[in-house]
């Protein structure tokens, strides 16, 4: 059986997004691999955190329509998440989800000099994420391409 992951996480996402914005979340992700058997994974989120009755919450009222809709014909496990406090970003939209919050990047070739930078998030055009540095408070202009890690910085209260 040829599987296209990706294709089926698209399908998901087209399906599910609605609901999930109804419901007053943000859809962060939809992931869809095998660990174990297949993970079909939804990564959801809203202002101030989202708890284990969000999760579940959102399970049963996706839970139902996937069934209906069938796009996965076969056995997979439900997994509702959040993005978590040092969540990886990997496509340029995750970047866009946490404009404004603080970030860390190492990249593949160097921007402005700098090999990693951290900082705030305040545009994502493209192909472009313009970062405002912590410690300096300058501006780069850091190429997705040039981007090999980021992820959520925790910032402390």
């Amino acid at each position: 059986m040829n599987i296209d992951s990706k294709e089926i996480a698209r399908k998901v996402k087209e399906l599910v997004e609605p609901i999930v914005k109804r419901m007053g979340y943000r859809l962060f992700d939809v992931e869809f691999k095998p660990e174990r058997g297949w993970v079909l994974r939804v990564i959801i989120d809203k202002p101030g955190g989202v708890t284990i009755r969000d999760c579940e919450e959102v399970s049963k009222r996706i839970s139902a329509l996937l069934d209906v809709e069938d796009i996965i014909p076969f056995s997979y496990m439900l997994e509702i998440s959040s993005p978590g406090l040092t969540r990886e970003l990997e496509k340029p939209e995750h970047y866009e989800f946490f404009k404004g919050r603080l970030i860390k990047v190492l990249l593949r070739e160097p921007v402005g000099g700098k090999r990693e930078a951290t900082g705030y998030v305040e545009e994502v055009s493209e192909g472009i994420i313009t970062l405002r540095e912590k410690e300096k408070g300058e501006t780069l202009y850091i190429p997705f391409s040039a981007i090999a890690k980021g992820r959520l910085e925790p910032e402390k209260w």
